[in-house]
């Protein structure tokens, strides 16, 4: 053990056409002065309910797995001079990370993909919520302080998630019952993470109409290329 603290890091990243995610050097760092006090790590799984008329009940069934989030607790940006070797104000600070894990990437227009490490902790995401409290002022009115509320939500290349889905082979074609209440662009958001599959698929499927499916019915989902 080298016995230096550990500090929270937040990288961009890059993926990979194969879906590789890695850290891209060219994109913003950022580094925590002060580590957070904690963090939580939730995992959610979603049940669906199909009852029949009549019906007083019916079996909970497993509908899919939730991204994974994390949220850490309590990060604080401090501009006092408290901290040994800091020279960059709150705001310098807040800049450094909204550039991380908030500015748009390109014309994706969308939160970059980032990796957070802090300790044994690593996590790849997008954030879901970013908001800044500021607790201590200079008589002119700057921020001294700053209080953080930062959560992320999974990320998981759509390629990855076809490699999961098929887990003896990633080659196969996924062939899928239709459930009750199933629309084309739902069953492609389980199982591409992404609705925009569904022209595609009603092409593969030689459906002339993406919007009535018949419960009971299968469909062929192909691996993304």
């Amino acid at each position: 053990m080298s016995g230096l603290k550990s500090l929270l890091k937040i990288s961009g990243c890059s993926v990979a056409t194969s879906g590789a995610i890695s850290v891209d050097s060219s994109r913003p760092v950022f580094t925590a002065l002060i580590n957070p006090s904690g963090y939580g790590h939730d995992f959610t799984i979603k049940y669906a309910k199909n009852s029949s008329l009549g019906q007083s009940g019916s079996e909970a069934k497993f509908h899919a797995s939730q991204p994974e989030k994390l949220s850490l607790k309590e990060l604080v940006l401090d501009g006092t001079g408290a901290v040994p070797g800091t020279t960059m104000t709150v705001k310098q600070q807040v800049e450094s990370l909204r550039d991380a894990v908030y500015t748009y990437v390109g014309m994706k227009h969308e939160a970059p993909i980032v990796q957070v490490v802090w300790g044994s902790l690593i996590f790849y995401g997008r954030v879901e919520n970013l908001k800044f409290d500021y607790t201590l002022f200079k008589p002119s009115g700057e921020p001294l302080r700053a209080k953080i509320s930062l959560t992320f939500v999974e990320y998981i290349s759509p390629a990855e998630i076809v490699k999961e889905e098929g887990k003896k082979s990633p080659d196969l074609t996924h062939l899928v019952q239709v459930r009750a209440g199933d629309t084309l662009p739902l069953m492609c958001d389980r199982i591409y993470r992404d609705s925009g599959y569904y022209m595609d698929v009603a092409r593969v499927n030689g459906l002339s109409s993406f919007r009535h499916l018949t419960p009971g019915m299968t469909l062929r989902f192909p691996p993304l290329a």
